[in-house]
């Protein structure tokens, strides 16, 4: 029998703002947190991806590379991130074939959604378990899969 190869988790080359708060354990690189930015334990944020002020990223969830998310937003427990769309029936490794994520300011997206890549507009509400597929671009209440609008806000 042999040993695994242990890696570790850590928060490495993370720019951050003014009163930034990580629950750890979380798993953290190459990303951006602006100010008052609240991030759960068991959450990874890759690089590449900008977090905006006053945000919250509950326990569990997955934000991919190439995310934006706006001011003011509150991402649910569980949601998963993915910009990677498999394509070709597979992973593609080239992260310049991967699709960006923009999530507008005062975005709520409830537990365990999962965004592919799109864009959503700013005040839009994602329903818990929901999976977006599409680009939103009109401020609703949106849920399902795929998610659909439910009602204007």
């Amino acid at each position: 029998m042999t040993s695994p190869t242990l890696l570790q988790v850590g928060i490495v080359d993370v720019k951050c703002g003014k009163r930034v708060r990580v629950v750890k354990p979380a798993n953290l690189y190459g990303c951006e947190l602006e100010d008052d930015v609240f991030v759960g334990p068991f959450v990874e944020i890759q690089k590449n991806t900008k977090v905006g002020e006053r945000t919250k990223v509950q326990s569990h969830s997955f934000i991919c590379e190439f995310v934006t998310i706006g001011k003011d937003c509150f991402i649910g427990h569980g949601v998963m991130f993915a910009n990677d769309m498999f394509k070709s029936g597979q992973p593609d490794p080239n992260p310049d074939d991967w699709g960006r994520i923009i999530i507008g300011d005062s975005v709520t997206i409830g537990s365990n959604a999962t965004i592919l890549a799109v864009t959503i507009c700013d005040g839009a509400v994602i329903g818990a378990g929901s999976v977006v597929t599409k680009n939103i671009t009109e401020k609703g209440v949106y849920a399902g899969n795929p998610a659909r609008r439910i009602r204007p806000l």
